[in-house]
């Protein structure tokens, strides 16, 4: 019995160790290139230096670190996709649909509904394909016909470049009651705009709102402040 527990106290151990660090290297607070000390770690866990090497045996397997014999181990390099896979976050490309299956990418975004139809015939169900319909209940109803996975409207607010007609409050409220296909607001999003629309929108598509700014995480936690109410 003593050695079971031991055995199961190990592995438990091993779980914890994998599990930080796993969550330390999606989340990018160990960078690329990082090293990692079983020593070091062992002493932050409290633990021996053999789930320490359970937990990067497993990190190994899933290629988020590599484990050099007799040197330290550390954290790899990766392409935006494999980072935001790991976070299960889909990575979609901008209007270049030829690009998706040559970049291994899970789809792409259209900014109008030409053309849709073909496209979903020829990528089948699985990659996502979104459209942008601007201020018109039309053009997103007829991107979804055409097997859009979800329509954006916007801008929502004046951007500065030109003068697009803005989508309103009241055409997120009926697509979100008449329609499945999920929606997003996009264009001029602030935080006051954000609580307003979170009610009937799906998700929001934030660019120039945090890009634009010196400190772009800094300007997301504030736009994004509202959802977290």
């Amino acid at each position: 019995m003593p050695q079971l527990n031991q055995i199961r106290e190990r592995r438990t151990s091993a779980d914890e160790v994998f599990d930080h660090l796993y969550q330390e290297i999606i989340s990018l607070k160990l960078l690329p290139d990082t090293k990692m000390s079983e020593v070091e770690i062992a002493s932050q866990f409290e633990v021996s230096r053999q789930p320490v090497r359970e937990a990067f045996s497993r990190l190994g397997n899933l290629g988020l670190v590599l484990i050099r014999p007799q040197k330290a181990t550390v954290v790899r390099k990766f392409s935006s996709r494999e980072i935001a896979h790991a976070r299960d976050i889909p990575l979609v490309i901008d209007t270049h649909s030829q690009l998706v299956q040559r970049l291994g990418l899970d789809g792409v975004h259209l900014h109008d509904a030409r053309g849709l139809r073909d496209l979903r015939r020829d990528f089948g169900p699985d990659p996502i394909i979104g459209a942008s319909a601007g201020a018109s209940r039309h053009d997103g109803m007829a991107a979804g016909e055409a097997g859009a996975d979800y329509i954006t409207f916007g801008p929502v607010a004046e951007t500065g470049l030109g003068a697009p007609a803005l989508a309103e409050a009241e055409l997120f409220a009926w697509w979100s009651e008449m329609i499945e296909v999920p929606v997003v607001a996009e264009g001029g999003l602030t935080p006051d705009l954000i609580t307003a629309l979170a009610p009937i929108t799906d998700f929001f598509a934030i660019g120039p709102e945090i890009w634009h700014r010196d400190d772009p995480m800094a300007a997301l936690a504030q736009l994004i402040a509202p959802l977290a109410r």
